[in-house]
């Protein structure tokens, strides 16, 4: 008599399909492309009546990015440190908003629109702020003001007097500074960590209000450890979407498609990719250490 699948090859195989759709898009949308931009960083590219002809030149492409390039070194650096600042900012900002509007009140379906907004109409945003310069003009009309009736110098000035560190301090300060980047860059973060919090199961809180806990308690006893294998699933997330934004795509972009030259796009591709990948896997290292599964 055949025997049935156990419970933990059930899951196995829910997991295999759950990631099917994109290991069939990976195969067949996004192998080949990977493949060929590989081969046009490491051979000169020149137009044919059969398309492009290749031919071999070694480094030559990198050794160009890095030694002759005016600007990639310096884009590079600054695109890096603009990622590893915002991705804190990003994570705690869309925990907290979420938290937020996990509540019950009034209007909360709308609230939940307008923070996910951003998302549905990122291209056009993007757009507008890149020809208009939105951000710098919603900073002049707001007058610098950080939402609190506080100047940014005010808001460092009362924080170093209340006993922040200075770096802690910087960092905030600076993080309320980008708060339009930050708001427009959290739309699919907020949504993720508002589906963890509402699978939350209600009696974990029950049960910590009759052993008497606070609120705060119970979100860092609670709330927090539920939702924080999600924290890992949005820094992965905001790493990978810090390529929609940053000016090293650009300068990737304007490279092959106005400059048309397509190896040394690669070639800065290529070094972009890596460099993510180890950010990625040191991140990931750190962070899944204090991760809590709850089974």
């Amino acid at each position: 008599m055949r025997k049935g699948l156990t419970m933990s090859q059930k899951k196995s195989w829910i997991g295999v399909l759950f990631i099917a759709p994109w290991f069939l898009g990976f195969v067949f949308l996004f192998a080949i492309p990977l493949y060929e931009s590989l081969i046009y960083s490491f051979n000169n590219l020149t137009v044919a009546l059969s398309g492009f002809d290749t031919k071999f030149a070694g480094l030559k492409f990198y050794q160009e990015i890095f030694y002759k390039h005016p600007t990639f070194n310096r884009i590079l650096v600054d695109s890096i440190m603009s990622l590893l600042v915002n991705i804190p900012s990003i994570v705690i900002f869309s925990l907290f908003a979420a938290s937020l509007l996990n509540q019950k009140f009034r209007g909360r379906v709308l609230a939940r629109a307008i923070f996910f907004l951003p998302v549905l109409l990122a291209t056009n945003l993007l757009s507008i702020e890149q020809s208009s310069d939105l951000a710098s003009v919603a900073q002049t009309v707001t007058g610098g003001v950080d939402g609190t009736g506080l100047t940014s110098s005010e808001l460092e000035s009362l924080m170093l007097q209340s006993g922040f560190g200075s770096e802690l301090t910087s960092y905030i300060t600076g993080s309320v500074n980008r708060i339009y980047e930050i708001i427009s860059h959290s739309g699919v973060q907020i949504l993720v960590f508002l589906a963890g919090l509402q699978s939350v199961s209600p009696s974990l809180y029950e049960a910590a209000k009759i052993e008497g806990a606070t609120g705060y308690e119970a979100f860092w006893k609670i709330t927090f450890p539920m939702v924080s294998p999600l924290i890992l699933t949005n820094i992965v997330y905001t790493v990978i979407d810090s390529y929609n934004y940053n000016k090293l795509s650009v300068l990737i972009n304007e490279t092959a498609f106005k400059a048309l030259n397509f190896s040394l796009s690669a070639a800065m591709s290529w070094v972009y990719f890596i460099v993510t990948s180890i950010i990625l896997l040191i991140l990931v290292r750190a962070v899944s250490t204090k991760v809590f599964y709850h089974d």
